[in-house]
C-alpha cells in the first residue's frame, strides 16, 4: 500500500511519549538535507527516466525518502525525539496545509464556468489577468482551482498551449497572491505574526503591478506568435453560449473557507494538547471546518457537474503524498536555517547584513526567493522574517523595505519550480490528468529561468 510508510511514521508519533519538538539546527550537518535533495531529484528525474515506475509508485518512493531521514534521525537523537518531530510536522504544518488545500480543491472543482470561451490570445490573456486579480482575494490555490479547468476547456482545440499553463502558474498560482494575507501562505504567516492586513496591499502593489503587467504582456506576445504559427481552427459554434455559472453553493463555500482563514488570524482561544503537542484551538477548528466544507461540497454538488468540470481525485492525492514527504524531509534544512549564524548555513545567513549589521534588502529578496523556490515558501518566509528581527512594528515601519523584499521573494519566487508553492503542483497534476503535456521539473525551471529571473533582476534594480 502506498501510504504504509506514512502510516508507520504516524503510528510511531502517536504511540511514543512526545518530547519538546523543535530540534535545534545548531551543530546539525548539511548531510541531513540529503533525503530532501534525493526526493527533489526523484520528482525531477524519475518521470523522465522511469515514468511507469514513478507514476505507479511515487507514494512509496516519497515515503522511502522520508524514512531515510526519520530512521537515522531516530538512531542519533532517540526514537522519542524523532516521533515527536514527525508528529510536530504533521500536526502543526501538514494537516492544516492539506485540509485547506482539500477544501479549496473540492469547492473549486464544484464551480462550473459555462459559456463560449475560445482560447484566442486575447481571451487567454483576459483569463490570466482575471485570475491574477482574484488570487489575492480567494488565495492562489482557490483562484487556481476555480480557473484551471475553464482555461483547459477554452484551449482544448489548441496544439501549442503548454506555455499558457506555465504562465498560469506564474501569475495565478503565485504573483497574483501578493496583495493580501489571504493570497499566499507566507503573507498569512506574517499576518499571524502581527503584520497589518493591508500592509502588503500598500507596500507590494508597485512590485505586483510591474510583474503582472510585464508577464501578461509577454504572454500575449508569445501566445499570439503560437497562434500565428499554429493557425488553429476554432471549434464550430452553431449557437454561442452565454456566460453562466453553475455550482453557486460552492462559491459560498469558498467564501466560508476564506472567512475561516481570516478568522484564524483574529480568534485566539488558546492552545490545546494533542498527543503531547500543543496547537492553537483555532487551527484545529480550522481543520475541522475545512474538512466539513469539503464534505458539504461533495454532498450538494451534482455528480454530473463535477464530471462536466473534469473533476478527479488524482491531483490532490498526488499533492498529499508528495508534500507529506517534502514537509518531513525539508525540516532539517529549515532547522539549519533557523540556527542563523550558529548553523551550518552561517555563510549564507551572513550575506543578509552589511558590515554595520544593517539588513541588505536585495539580498533578503534573492535569498528568501531562492530558498522559496525549492523549500515551502511559508516556513522560508518565517526564517527570514525572524532573521530580520521578527518585530512586526519595526519591520512595517523602519524595516519596510526589508519586509517587502522578504515578502516579494517568498511569494514571487515560489513560481520558480513546481514545488515552490502547492498550487503549482496541483495545476500541473490537473493539466496532465486532462491529457495535456506539461514541462518536466527541469523543463519548468528552464521556463522560469528564461522568463522570471530577468523580471526579478529588473524588480531588484527598481525596488530593492
Amino acid at each position: 500500500m502506498k501510504a504504509t510508510c506514512f502510516a508507520l511514521m504516524l503510528f510511531l508519533a502517536l504511540s511514543l511519549p512526545a518530547e519538546a519538538a523543535g530540534v535545534s539546527g545548531v551543530g546539525m550537518s548539511l548531510a541531513w538535507g540529503l533525503p530532501f535533495a534525493g526526493l527533489l531529484l526523484s520528482i525531477a528525474l524519475m518521470p523522465l527516466l522511469a515514468g511507469p515506475i514513478w507514476h505507479h509508485h511515487y507514494g512509496k518512493i516519497a515515503a522511502g525518502w522520508a524514512l531515510l531521514l526519520v530512521l537515522p534521525f531516530a538512531a542519533v537523537f532517540g526514537l522519542g525525539v524523532a516521533a515527536s518531530e514527525v508528529w510536530h510536522i504533521l500536526l502543526q504544518e501538514y494537516i492544516p496545509f492539506i485540509a485547506l488545500l482539500l477544501a479549496l480543491y473540492v469547492t473549486g472543482g464544484g464551480v462550473l464556468l459555462k459559456g463560449t470561451l475560445i482560447g484566442t490570445p486575447a481571451t487567454n490573456t483576459a483569463l490570466l489577468a482575471f485570475g491574477t486579480l482574484i488570487a489575492s482575494v480567494m488565495g492562489t490555490t482557490g483562484a487556481s482551482m476555480l480557473l484551471i479547468r475553464p482555461v483547459l476547456r477554452a484551449n482544448s482545440f489548441r496544439q501549442r498551449k503548454t506555455h499558457t499553463f506555465v504562465f498560469f502558474i506564474f501569475l495565478v498560482s503565485n504573483i497574483g497572491g501578493s496583495l493580501t494575507p489571504l493570497g499566499d501562505p507566507p503573507l498569512y504567516l506574517g499576518f499571524l505574526k502581527g503584520v497589518s492586513f493591508f500592509w502588503t496591499t500598500t507596500h507590494l502593489f508597485s512590485e505586483f503591478l510591474v510583474c503582472a503587467v510585464l508577464l501578461l504582456a509577454a504572454y500575449y506576445v508569445l501566445d499570439s506568435w503560437a497562434w500565428a504559427r499554429e493557425k488553429p481552427t476554432p471549434p464550430a459554434i452553431e449557437k454561442r453560449e452565454s456566460f453562466s455559472i453553475e455550482g453557486y453553493a460552492n462559491l459560498w463555500l469558498i467564501g466560508a473557507v476564506v472567512l475561516m482563514v481570516l478568522a484564524q488570524g483574529y480568534w485566539r482561544p488558546g492552545d490545546v494538547a494533542l498527543f503531547g503537542e500543543k496547537i492553537g484551538l483555532e487551527r484545529l477548528v480550522g481543520v475541522a471546518v475545512f474538512v466539513g466544507i469539503a464534505a458539504i461540497s461533495m454532498w450538494v454538488t451534482p455528480r454530473q457537474l463535477r464530471d462536466d468540470n473534469g473533476f478527479a481525485w488524482g491531483a490532490i492525492a498526488e499533492v498529499a503524498k508528495l508534500f507529506a514527504a517534502i514537509f518531513v524531509t525539508m525540516a532539517p534544512v529549515l532547522a539549519i536555517l533557523r540556527a542563523g549564524t550558529a548553523g551550518a548555513a552561517a555563510p549564507l545567513v551572513a550575506l543578509t547584513s552589511g558590515a554595520g549589521g544593517e539588513p541588505i534588502p536585495w539580498v533578503y529578496f534573492w535569498l528568501s526567493g531562492a530558498l522559496s523556490s525549492f523549500l515551502d515558501n511559508a516556513p522560508t518566509y518565517l526564517v527570514f522574517f525572524n532573521l530580520a528581527g521578527g518585530d512586526p512594528a519595526h519591520l512595517m515601519a523602519e524595516g519596510a523595505l526589508t519586509l517587502a523584499a522578504i515578502s516579494c521573494g517568498a511569494v514571487f519566487m515560489g513560481a520558480n519550480s513546481y514545488i515552490g508553492n502547492a498550487p503549482n503542483f496541483m495545476v500541473k497534476a490537473i493539466v496532465e490528468e486532462q491529457g495535456v503535456r506539461m514541462p518536466s521539473f527541469f523543463g519548468y525551471c528552464a521556463w522560469a529561468f528564461v522568463v522570471l529571473i530577468p523580471l526579478f533582476v529588473l524588480v531588484t534594480f527598481i525596488f530593492f
